[in-house]
């Protein structure tokens, strides 16, 4: 009687253009999905200003299944030591749309002894060659959604000419009215900033490629976010839409494994030690992401306007942000009062008891991060989503306050004290340990996360299977 080895496992390819913000939601779901038994691979070309850990050919087991990485490289692709990637975002989004793939095409066209084939793709939003390629050979294909699902349909609901929006002239306080599942007081002002810009503006230009593609030759939209969270926009966009599916929230450290990857063991700059010596409730975190800059008058504000409150904070600046501010800088730490790093495990430092406020920028990431960590927020939003996020924490979340633009110390000082110890302190911060409860359920066995990524997988094996016939 003979015996036959069983089939190997369905083989995922992940895709990520290497900037953080897309890198680490993306890797997240790759070692969740890797967990139900899947086989998945995740590329991309990490650089000297991306915290990615992994070497190329890197492979670990994660659960049931196996997550291995295997870089982009070659044909006309800057090399990973190349400085150019550590510059501008919008440069490197351009640089990928052009040499990205035949850098993926060659990726697909390898075909050792292992791994199997692959046999789904899935990529995050504003890469849509990623689909093209993979439509080109014939593997089903995935977008991964990495800001919200008000976003997405907002933009949907846009580009596909099924609301009114109000055109750039009518100005900022020119009401949103029309477009199911968002807020009645909705203006101009709220809408994500692609809408406006300049058709021939590269973020612009690759949202309509992904949106066109959205529901024809991509099979399944997967939102870093949680229907608990979101409902309203999920039950307006799936009448359009039937394939979106909530996977999130997508957050950096919720396994051991996950946290391994978004630092790879290196050195907190002694945040955690700092943080465990401050009272608890009593930091006010700063931090503006891996890609808005900061200009030096709105730095010499915003380190006035922390000292002004007294309170312990942590600032968040990067090396490349970081340029001809230390005197500005010098000014915010003279009473002793702060820290300042140019990189932390935001997710870890948000959980972390001492943390009482955060003065964000309101990317998605770290809208999440913070709903799911329980504190409350200052919003500064500045462009892209970032506008509509800030609407959603203020005024349908309502776990924050709006800081007005351009930034002014006695303005910041009074948001973080409204937000810390005013009249609704207690009551945002209670709103805010209510969506931290909803994440937690939504991340736990059985909730809404893992039956999402479930739905997913089985649709992918369904059309696997059925390509195999």
């Amino acid at each position: 009687m003979s015996s036959s080895s069983p089939p190997p496992p369905p083989h995922v390819l992940l895709v990520s253009v290497p900037l953080q913000g897309h890198v680490n939601p993306l890797l997240v779901l790759g070692h969740r999905l890797a967990a139900t038994g899947l086989l998945v691979t995740f590329s991309t070309v990490p650089h000297a200003g991306l915290k990615f850990p992994y070497p190329d050919g890197a492979s670990v087991g994660v659960g049931r299944g196996t997550l291995r990485f295997e870089h982009l490289r070659g044909g006309d692709l800057w090399p990973p030591h190349d400085a150019r990637y550590g510059g501008n975002g919008t440069d490197v989004i351009r640089h990928l749309d052009e040499a990205g793939p035949a850098a993926l095409a060659g990726l697909l066209a390898r075909r050792p002894p292992e791994p199997a084939p692959v046999s789904c793709v899935v990529a995050n939003a504003f890469h849509p060659w990623a689909g093209r390629v993979a439509d080109g050979t014939g593997v089903p294909h995935a977008v991964l959604w990495t800001e919200s699902c008000a976003v997405l349909s907002l933009l949907y609901h846009h580009f596909r000419g099924l609301a009114e929006f109000p055109p750039a002239e009518a100005g900022p306080g020119a009401p949103v009215a029309g477009v199911p599942g968002m807020p009645a007081t909705m203006v101009a002002a709220d809408l994500p900033g692609l809408i406006h810009v300049p058709e021939q503006f590269v973020w612009r230009r690759l949202l309509v490629e992904d949106l066109r593609s959205l529901g024809d030759t991509v099979s399944w939209v997967l939102v870093n976010t949680f229907g608990e969270l979101e409902r309203p926009a999920f039950d307006a966009l799936r009448r359009h839409l039937p394939s979106v599916i909530p996977v999130g929230p997508l957050l950096v450290g919720t396994t051991a494994a996950e946290e391994e990857a978004s630092h790879g063991g290196e050195d907190d700059d002694g945040c955690m030690a700092w943080l465990d010596a401050q009272p608890r409730g009593s930091v006010v975190l700063v931090a503006f992401g891996s890609m808005v800059k900061v200009s030096r008058d709105e730095m010499v504000e915003l380190a006035a306007g922390l000292a002004a409150t007294g309170r312990p904070f942590l600032l968040v600046v990067r090396d490349n942000n970081r340029e001809d501010l230390d005197d500005c800088l010098a000014a915010a730490f003279s009473g002793g009062g702060g820290k300042l790093v140019a990189w932390c495990e935001q997710a870890r430092v948000l959980s972390h008891g001492a943390v009482g406020c955060f003065v964000t920028h309101c990317g998605w990431n770290s809208t999440v991060e913070a709903l799911a960590s329980g504190v409350p927020v200052v919003t500064y939003p500045t462009w892209a989503d970032q506008p509509t996020n800030a609407k959603f924490l203020d005024d349908v979340f309502r776990v924050g306050v709006r800081l007005p633009r351009p930034m002014a110390r006695d303005a910041l000082r009074r948001c973080v004290e409204e937000v810390m110890a005013g009249p609704e302190a207690a009551a945002m911060r209670a709103r805010a340990e209510r969506w931290k409860a909803e994440a937690s359920a939504a991340l736990a066995a059985g909730g809404s996360s893992e039956r999402g990524i479930r739905e997913f997988v089985d649709a992918a094996l369904s059309s696997i299977a059925a390509g195999d016939d």
